[in-house]
C-alpha cells in the first residue's frame, strides 16, 4: 500500500516528475512524508523547505485528501495507506 504524493508548478518542474507513490507505514505523520519526499530531491527540498523555519508551510500550500492541512492537524496530521498529498508553491512577490 502506498501514499500518493503530488506536485504542482515549480515542485513538479524541479522533481521532474508530478507525482510519486511513496510506502504507508499506517499511520505516518505528514511531517515524516515531507521529509522523505525533500530527502529524495534535494533541489525540491530547497525549494520546499524554509531553511530557517525548517518547515514547508511558508512555502508549500499542503493537501491531505483535498482538505488544506491547517483545518487538520498541520504536519502532525495522521497519513495512511491511500491518502493523496498535494503540495502547491506558493507564489512569493516584492
Amino acid at each position: 500500500m502506498s501514499v500518493e504524493v503530488r506536485f504542482l508548478g515549480i515542485f513538479e518542474e524541479t522533481f521532474g516528475r508530478n507525482q510519486i507513490y511513496l510506502a504507508a507505514e499506517n499511520p505516518r505523520k505528514l511531517r515524516e512524508v515531507i521529509i522523505e519526499v525533500a530527502k529524495s530531491s534535494p533541489e525540491l527540498g530547497r525549494l520546499l523547505i524554509d531553511p530557517e523555519l525548517l518547515d514547508p508551510r511558508p512555502n508549500a500550500v499542503i493537501l491531505v485528501n483535498g482538505k488544506e492541512i491547517g483545518v487538520l492537524q498541520g504536519l502532525e496530521t495522521e497519513v495512511k495507506s491511500g491518502d493523496k498529498i498535494v503540495l502547491i508553491p506558493v507564489i512569493h512577490g516584492g
